[in-house]
């Protein structure tokens, strides 16, 4: 992954967690895939007002870092969120809407990151716990 990539992915992440998105998952999408992006930021929220402030938090921080979607979709319904980087772009789910998708099975040529994998290294500032957060199957 670009140091720069690594660093806006992982403010992405800092940004659910920081939201206590569910389920966050990267995904590395393969070269020759027919992927538009290289990088899958992938989380759930419980319900609509969650899901936008995920996707609030994230526009928030890496728009200090210089950065702007240059896409966002979904935002009003709050089922599916699409935050479009280019490099990278960050879907934002409700948990229905999320099972429904299924983006992780879709793409599963794509590598699977551990986001501690990318928010270990990337700061030296430490501001959200560095885990993913994993719902309680019942």
């Amino acid at each position: 992954m670009k140091n720069d990539s690594k660093l806006q992915v992982s403010e992405a992440i800092r940004a659910c967690l920081e939201k206590k998105a569910e389920e966050i998952a990267v995904l590395e999408l393969e070269k020759g895939s027919g992927a538009f992006t290289d990088y899958f930021v992938v989380c759930s929220g419980t319900n609509p007002r969650q899901v936008q402030a995920i996707s609030d938090e994230v526009e928030l921080r890496l728009k200090g870092a210089g950065l702007r979607p240059t896409h966002i979709e979904g935002y009003r319904q709050a089922e599916w969120v699409l935050l479009d980087y280019v490099d990278f772009v960050v879907h934002i789910f409700s948990e229905k809407a999320r099972k429904f998708y299924d983006l992780e099975r879709l793409w599963k040529s794509a590598r699977r990151m551990e986001p501690a994998e990318l928010v270990a290294g990337s700061a030296k500032q430490r501001r959200a716990p560095v885990r993913g957060v994993r719902k309680k199957r019942a």
